[in-house]
């Protein structure tokens, strides 16, 4: 048990409490960091620094450095003697200070362990916790101590209070009862909060697994709905090849029928202009009787030439719209059967965008003029 000089040694002369981080000066005298630090925060207004235990005087702002042999024996005390802190001690224990554990309001004594068995023998001693605020726990009428509750106004009342005061005839306690029954009601309350905590917790952790199922399912119908996606692009691609090829082939199929033609009308082109300088070879003659005499073959060739040109033909839309229809009927078919959401639905939708009052070509934005 540390003795009164080794206290009294370990205390700093600012705060008179067990050194906290203790510091060292040139001087040599120790203080807390946070009340030396205060004192020369007040020294800095009149730019004088000195020591407050020996007044010695600096120049400028002392280094503030830590006295690490003094920081460890505080530590070891406080570690030791951690109720110290409170700068409370028996006020019976003169010759070696040991910090008190209650306080006798009727006595205004504070009591260490020893002297505190001796105390409480008597019913005339009022305890409480160790403090040094004694007034506080005194009536502020009566200057008495505190010693019973008024559970109808709720106020802690002192025995003049009870007896001749504004509370005579209310239902008092003392304040241990008084407190014990406060205790027990928080204590029942903090029962039910805590069966009221553990069954929210339990309903967060729910809703906190109903959350991660439905994003595992979401994640899930993502992924299948990428790859029906992704079938329907490739699907679409390879339809749209092949509506692009029987449209090619078609168009082909007229060009060379159209070459053909006009290879055929270039020959009698060809023929009628023969047959039109024969004719103006015969109307440049002047004698009647060689006019009269020559061949009249060109009108009868000139009649021949005003046939009729075959029809060529145009491009075979409801062909085009078969394959087109035909495709997208297997594509949607296909994509009812691999898709895990409303089946009957998206055959229903897709049914009535194919055979429906709109044309496929139109309801596609694929108009006749298109081609």
């Amino acid at each position: 048990m540390a003795s009164a000089e080794l206290l009294e040694e370990l205390n700093c002369s600012i705060c008179l409490n067990i050194y906290s981080d203790p510091i060292i000066l040139s001087c040599g005298h120790n203080f807390c960091r946070a009340c030396i630090g205060s004192v020369l925060d007040s020294q800095e207004r009149s730019g004088v620094y000195s020591c407050p235990e020996c007044r010695a005087e600096y120049q400028q702002r002392p280094a503030l450095q830590r006295n690490l042999k003094l920081c460890k024996i505080a530590e070891h005390f406080h570690s030791i003697h951690p109720e110290q802190d409170s700068g409370i001690v028996c006020t019976y224990c003169v010759y070696t200070p040991i910090p008190a554990v209650k306080t006798c309001l009727h006595c205004e004594a504070s009591l260490c362990e020893t002297h505190l068995r001796a105390h409480i023998k008597s019913d005339l001693h009022v305890l409480s916790e160790p403090t040094k605020c004694l007034e506080d726990k005194k009536c502020s009428i009566h200057k008495r101590f505190l010693e019973y509750y008024c559970s109808e106004d709720g106020a802690c009342i002192c025995v003049s209070c009870r007896l001749d005061g504004t509370h005579r005839g209310h239902q008092v306690e003392t304040l241990c009862k008084a407190s014990e029954e406060k205790k027990q009601k928080l204590t029942q309350l903090l029962v039910n909060l805590t069966s009221k905590r553990e069954e929210t917790g339990k309903r967060v952790q729910r809703l906190q697994e109903q959350r991660k199922e439905v994003q595992d399912k979401a994640a899930g119908v993502m992924k299948n709905m990428r790859a029906l996606f992704k079938e329907l692009r490739n699907e679409l691609e390879f339809l749209e090849k092949r509506i692009m090829i029987e449209i090619s082939w078609q168009s082909v199929q007229i060009s060379l029928r159209v070459s053909h033609l006009i290879s055929q009308l270039e020959v009698r082109k060809e023929e009628l202009s023969k047959k039109m300088g024969h004719i103006e070879e015969m109307c440049s003659l002047t004698d009647p009787f060689t006019f009269l005499q020559r061949r009249e073959d060109g009108d009868s060739e000139a009649a021949s030439g005003d046939d009729s040109v075959s029809e060529l033909g145009d491009l075979d839309e409801g062909q085009i719209s078969a394959t087109l229809h035909s495709g997208l009927t297997d594509i949607l078919t296909g994509a009812t059967m691999n898709s895990g959401i409303s089946g009957q639905r998206f055959s229903n939708i897709s049914h009535s965008r194919i055979t429906g009052n709109e044309p496929v070509l139109r309801d596609l934005k694929i108009s006749r003029r298109h081609f």
